[in-house]
């Protein structure tokens, strides 16, 4: 098993979504995107509980790259405070090899 990186962000809609997963793709920052079903978020926000329809997205990529897609993603969300986190993750030889050959 070898490590690779999922990173998560939520986005406000679909087209947001396509839009931020298309440049990660492109620019070889993400070895795919998972485009998970809309959910519903619950969270404080200046004071208030607020709940909205969001779209989650589960990215694969390499360790190394965590900090540019990170960023990468962040230059283009539509959110004042984007949530975006990453962990490492235990990954097939297979897999570990596909995530590196698509951004690299």
């Amino acid at each position: 098993m070898s490590d690779i990186a999922l990173v998560h962000a939520i986005f406000a809609d679909s087209a947001e979504v396509e839009r931020v997963v298309e440049a990660a793709i492109t620019e070889r920052l993400a070895a795919c995107a998972n485009i998970l079903a809309p959910c519903v978020s619950v969270y404080r926000w200046q004071g208030e509980v607020e709940r909205a329809e969001e779209v989650p997205v589960l990215f694969k990529t390499t360790p190394e790259l965590v900090g540019q897609l990170r960023a990468r993603i962040a230059e283009l969300h539509s959110y004042d405070l984007p949530v975006i986190e990453a962990w490492p993750v235990a990954a097939g030889s297979a897999v570990f090899k596909w995530v590196h050959d698509a951004t690299g």
